[in-house]
């Protein structure tokens, strides 16, 4: 994802480059006749803004909040993907976020540019101007999913209502958003790196990256195979995919298709260490005198688990199915408001 700006007017154009620049990022782009620096080139609004809809680019339009929502409307989908949308008057004075404010952070970012511009923020999310907790901006920030849009919703209406909201977490915490408290109420969120069937229908989920996940396996298992072992092995321990934060192997498997497959669907990086960093890990391991002869080193999924992991947590040993081999560590992690 990244930043994209454009502009309707020569002069509009000339503050989409001023606000990249005091940025340090963002990429200009207007019509032909409009160019004053080394932007980009289109030649259709509406299918430049189609375009970044597909990319998830987060937008910023200089101009008139008109033309924004006319070009971004075809586009729009769901709340819960849809990019951020801001529009900023020529003149620098205002600075509207129009789509995405929590989700995508475009309130978040419309502060920002407001700030470095000596503009003013129009902020018209109902828990912004209450001054409430906003849970569905709070997990963006932070880097958790958000499933459940109703559930989001039921949690911002409490709170504006002055009705309790719960929360539940296997993580520490020191201190809760106002309205916001421990135990199981409904409406409520919960932190964790459960799976979501485990907590009740109504209850928003929030799936920190905190899993990193060992593999081991067999030169030039079928496609698909490792990834499916995973899966299943995930899943039978009740740990949610979407907190896995990164795959680890020894470097002997670097380059094995099924953890390369794995790491693209799930769109996270995979760590390689050599036998030496892994032998160096300190803990109770299931050794293997097989492993040792292959790869240098007597288990590979459970220390490079938690190598991974930064030395965390080993939540679930060595799991082995169909040649390939699984373990899970935890991540040290605290819930911070």
């Amino acid at each position: 994802m990244s930043l994209v700006l454009t502009a309707f007017t020569r002069r509009g154009t000339a503050l989409a480059f001023r606000i990249a620049e005091l940025l340090g990022e963002g990429q200009v782009w207007t019509l032909e006749k409009f160019q004053t620096g080394n932007g980009q080139i289109y030649s259709s609004l509406s299918q430049w803004t189609a375009e970044q809809f597909v990319e998830k680019n987060n937008m910023i339009f200089v101009g008139a909040v008109g033309i924004a929502v006319r070009a971004i409307a075809p586009c729009l989908r769901d709340k819960l993907t849809d990019p951020a949308v801001i529009v900023v008057d020529e003149l620098g004075k205002f600075v509207i976020p129009v789509l995405s404010g929590h989700v995508g952070g475009a309130n978040e970012r419309a502060r920002q540019v407001a700030a470095l511009l000596g503009a003013v923020p129009v902020i018209s999310t109902a828990t912004d101007l209450n001054g409430h907790f906003a849970v569905d901006q709070w997990a963006s920030v932070h880097g958790m999913k958000i499933s459940n849009r109703q559930a989001a919703k039921d949690i911002s209406a409490a709170l504006l209502a002055g009705k309790p909201v719960g929360f539940q977490t296997d993580f520490p915490y020191y201190s809760l958003p106002a309205g916001v408290t421990a135990g199981g109420i409904i409406p409520g969120f919960a932190v964790t790196y459960r799976t979501a069937e485990q907590f009740s229908g109504r209850m928003l989920v929030l799936h920190p990256k905190v899993l990193t996940v060992g593999i081991g396996c067999k030169k030039d298992l079928p496609l698909g195979r490792v990834s499916d072992v995973v899966r299943e092995s995930l899943n039978l321990h009740g740990l949610a995919l979407e907190s896995v934060s990164c795959l680890a192997s020894v470097t002997l498997k670097q380059g094995d298709k099924g953890i390369q497959q794995l790491s693209e669907q799930l769109q996270i990086p995979c760590q390689f260490y050599s036998p030496e960093e892994l032998a160096a890990v300190k803990g109770s391991f299931t050794p293997s005198s097989f492993v040792r002869s292959v790869t240098g080193v007597d288990n590979v999924c459970e220390r490079s688990a938690v190598l991974a992991a930064g030395e965390g947590q080993l939540l679930m040993r060595k799991t082995a199915k169909d040649g390939v081999t699984v373990a899970v560590a935890l991540k040290e992690y605290q819930v911070e408001f």
